[in-house]
C-alpha cells in the first residue's frame, strides 16, 4: 500500500496539548470490526465491553525523563533527547543550530558531551555522543531530565514538568526504559482496573521499551519498504500463563496499546507460532522486535485493542489499520475529526473489538 493511503486532514486545534482534567476523563470511540459500526462513549465505559474471562494486557514500561536542555560553548541552545546508552556515551536526537560532529554540548550539571557523528546503524537521524555520567545515565536524567513530550505539544500557556511527570506516565509503570509513553495506558485508573478484576476479567503486563522505532516517521512511498528500528520487550512467565489461560477458556486478549500489541505479536512471530489458532501459546522471555504490522498481517495473540488516535502516515496508524481494516479506520478518523475528538498522546481513545 502507498503511504498516501494513510493520510487524513487534522485541524491543528484538535491536537491535545494537555491531558484531560482527570485521568480516565477522555472520550472512547468503539469500533466493531464484524458489524462495521462506530459508537461514541466515555473512557469509563471501557469496563462494560470487557467480560468475564477476558485478559487485559498492559505495557508496564516506565518513561524516562529523557529530554534535557543544553547549550553550546557559544551560548546557543540545544535540546537533547537521550534514546539509549551506547559504548562510551549515548545515542540522541539533537536539535539546535550548527549541530555537527565535534560540536560540544554543555548539559545541566556541568556535564560536557561531544557529538561524534550520526548513528549509521539505524538510519534514524540520531547522533552518537561521547559523554560520561558519574552516577549513570538514568540517575542523571532522574535529576536533570524533563518528560520527553512529543514535538506536536506546543503550549502557549507555559509548561508544568511536575504535572507531566505524573500524567505522561501510566499508573502501573515499573521498568524504566522508554523515551515516549505507551499512551493508550495513560487513560487507565486504579478504580477501572479494580472494576475489571471484580467483574471476572484479568489484568497482566508485558514490557516493551518505547524507542525511536515507535515514532520514527515512514519515509518511503510504499509502506512495505519501511524498516522498523528494534525495540526491547519482555514477556513475564505469569503473563504467558495468563494468555494461555484466556485462550483456553475462550476469553479475549485485549491489548492496551500498539506497543503491547507489538510485544505480543513480535514474540509470537519469533517463536514460530502459527497464526489464527485460538490454542496458540506464547513463551515467556526477553528479546527485541522490529516487527512492522501492516494490512494483511494475521494476528496470533491480540483479539481486541485499546489505542489512541495516531499521526497521519505513521507506523501506528498502519498497525491499527491492519487490525481494524483500512476502510473502517479511515472512516473512523474522519468521524473523529467531525466529532471533535482530541488527538495524539494526551488525546482521546479508541477500542477496536
Amino acid at each position: 500500500m502507498n503511504l498516501s493511503d494513510f493520510d487524513y486532514d487534522l485541524p491543528e486545534e484538535l491536537i491535545a496539548q494537555h491531558p484531560p482534567a482527570t485521568r480516565g476523563g477522555s472520550r472512547l470511540m468503539v469500533l466493531d470490526r464484524q458489524r462495521q459500526t462506530i459508537e461514541h462513549c466515555g473512557f469509563d465505559d471501557l469496563t462494560r465491553f470487557i467480560v468475564p474471562g477476558d485478559l487485559l494486557v498492559v505495557n508496564d514500561t516506565k518513561v524516562v525523563a529523557a529530554r534535557v536542555e543544553g547549550k553550546k560553548p557559544t551560548g546557543g541552545k540545544v535540546s537533547v533527547l537521550f534514546l539509549e546508552e551506547a559504548e562510551g556515551g549515548a545515542t540522541c536526537l539533537i536539535s539546535g543550530k550548527g549541530i555537527r560532529p565535534q560540536t560540544t554540548v554543555i548539559l545541566p550539571g556541568g556535564i560536557e558531551a561531544q557529538i561524534v557523528g550520526r548513528d549509521r546503524e539505524t538510519g534514524s537521524g540520531a547522533w552518537r555522543v561521547s559523554v560520561r555520567f558519574p552516577e549513570g545515565l538514568f540517575d542523571y536524567l532522574e535529576t536533570w531530565g524533563m518528560p520527553p513530550l512529543p514535538p506536536y505539544i506546543k503550549r502557549t500557556d507555559g509548561w508544568d514538568p511536575a504535572a507531566d511527570r505524573d500524567r505522561y506516565q501510566t499508573i502501573y509503570a515499573r521498568d524504566p526504559g522508554s523515551v515516549a509513553a505507551p499512551t493508550a495506558g495513560l487513560h487507565l485508573t486504579e478504580e477501572m482496573t479494580r472494576r475489571i478484576r471484580e467483574g471476572g476479567a484479568h489484568v497482566a503486563a508485558v514490557t516493551l521499551h518505547v524507542g525511536i522505532g515507535t515514532f520514527l516517521p515512514i519515509r518511503t512511498d510504499l509502506i512495505e519498504d519501511h524498516r522498523m528500528h528494534a525495540e526491547r520487550y519482555r514477556i513475564p512467565p505469569e503473563t504467558a500463563r495468563a494468555i494461555v489461560g484466556a485462550k483456553e477458556r475462550g476469553g479475549r486478549v485485549i491489548a492496551v496499546g500498539t506497543t503491547t500489541t507489538r510485544a505480543l505479536e513480535g514474540a509470537a512471530a519469533q517463536q514460530g507460532n502459527p497464526t489464527g489458532d485460538a490454542k496458540n501459546r506464547i513463551e515467556p522471555g526477553s528479546g527485541v522486535t522490529s516487527l512492522f504490522i501492516t494490512p494483511g498481517f494475521r494476528f496470533a495473540m491480540v483479539d481486541a485493542l485499546v489505542t489512541n488516535f495516531h499521526l497521519p502516515r505513521s507506523t501506528l496508524l498502519v498497525l491499527v489499520s491492519a487490525f481494524a481494516g483500512h476502510r473502517l479506520i479511515m472512516d473512523a478518523y474522519r468521524e473523529a475529526v467531525r466529532e471533535r475528538y482530541r488527538f495524539f498522546s494526551y488525546g482521546d481513545a479508541m477500542l477496536i473489538l
